[in-house]
C-alpha cells in the first residue's frame, strides 16, 4: 500500500467547505474520495491539512491518502482532473513515506485575503474578493495589524464552538500590499481557529475606516469576548496559499 500526497487548487464558491459533513458530499474532501474511491473500486479516505470553510478557496491545500494501484502518479493525477468538477484541480501528485500525516506534520500556514478597494465593482473579482467602497487607510491598517503578530489567546477573534481545544496560536506576520485597486492581506501563522483569519480582517476593515482605534485591538484580544470584533469578511476573499511541512 502505498501513502500519496495531492497537491490541490480549488474554487470554493459552491462547497460547504473542505471537510466532508456525514452524508453532505457537496464538500470538496468528498469530491476527490468519490473519484478516487471509483478509480481504485474500494473507498478511499483522504486527510486534508486545513479545514477551509464553506465558500473558502485554495491555491495549495495539501491531503494524502493510502491505496494499492497499479496507476503511477501521473496516471492518477490524470484520473482526477479528468472526473473531477472542474471548480477543483489537482496540480500534483506525489508517493510519500507511508508515515507523511498531512495534518499533523504540517507546519506553518499562509492565508492570503483579496480586498477591491475601489468606488465600482469588478465584475470579475466579484467572487473572489470582497469590496469596500470607501477608501482604507493602508498605514492604519499596518499598524493595526502588528498586535496581532506573536503568540495570543485568539478566543475574540473565533466562531470555534469547542471550548476544551486552545484557543492559543502564533501570528508569525502580516503583510499588507496594495497594487492596482487591490488590498492583498498575507496572514502567516502555526494554526488559525474557524473564522479567525476573516475576523482579524474584518476587524482590520474596521480600522482602515476609522470605525476602531488599531489600539483597542490588545484590550479586545485579552477580553476573549466575540462581540468585540470587527465585522466578518467575506469567504470569497480567503485563499489558503501556502503550507510549509
Amino acid at each position: 500500500m502505498n501513502n500519496y500526497k495531492l497537491t490541490i487548487q480549488y474554487d470554493g464558491g459552491r462547497y460547504k467547505g473542505w471537510q466532508r459533513l456525514g452524508n453532505n458530499e457537496n464538500t470538496i474532501q468528498g469530491k476527490i474520495e468519490n473519484v478516487l474511491t471509483e478509480m481504485v473500486g474500494k473507498k478511499v479516505e483522504i486527510i486534508g491539512c486545513s479545514r477551509t470553510d464553506a465558500g473558502v478557496h485554495a491555491l495549495a491545500q495539501i491531503a494524502n491518502f493510502k491505496t494499492s494501484t497499479d496507476l503511477d502518479e501521473s496516471e492518477i493525477k490524470t484520473y482526477l482532473n479528468r472526473y473531477l468538477p472542474q471548480d477543483i484541480s489537482i496540480s500534483k501528485v506525489t508517493t510519500i513515506p507511508e508515515r507523511f500525516h498531512a495534518r499533523y506534520n504540517a507546519g506553518d500556514k499562509t492565508y492570503l485575503y483579496k480586498i477591491w478597494n475601489e468606488d465600482y465593482t469588478n465584475p470579475f473579482m466579484r467572487k473572489y474578493s470582497m469590496h469596500v467602497e470607501k477608501k482604507l487607510d493602508i498605514a492604519k491598517m499596518k499598524q493595526a495589524s502588528q498586535y496581532f503578530t506573536g503568540e495570543h489567546d485568539f478566543t475574540a477573534f473565533s466562531n470555534a464552538k469547542s471550548k476544551k481545544k486552545s484557543m492559543v496560536r502564533n501570528i508569525h506576520s502580516i503583510d499588507i500590499e496594495e497594487n492596482d485597486g487591490f488590498i492583498q492581506i498575507r496572514v502567516r501563522g502555526n494554526g488559525f481557529l474557524y473564522n479567525m483569519v476573516r475576523k482579524m480582517v474584518g476587524t482590520l476593515i474596521e480600522v482602515g475606516l476609522g470605525e476602531i482605534e488599531a489600539e483597542m485591538i490588545p484590550s479586545i484580544l485579552h477580553a476573549k469576548e466575540r462581540i468585540q470584533t470587527g465585522r466578518l469578511a467575506d469567504a470569497g476573499g480567503l485563499y489558503l496559499e501556502k503550507i510549509e511541512f
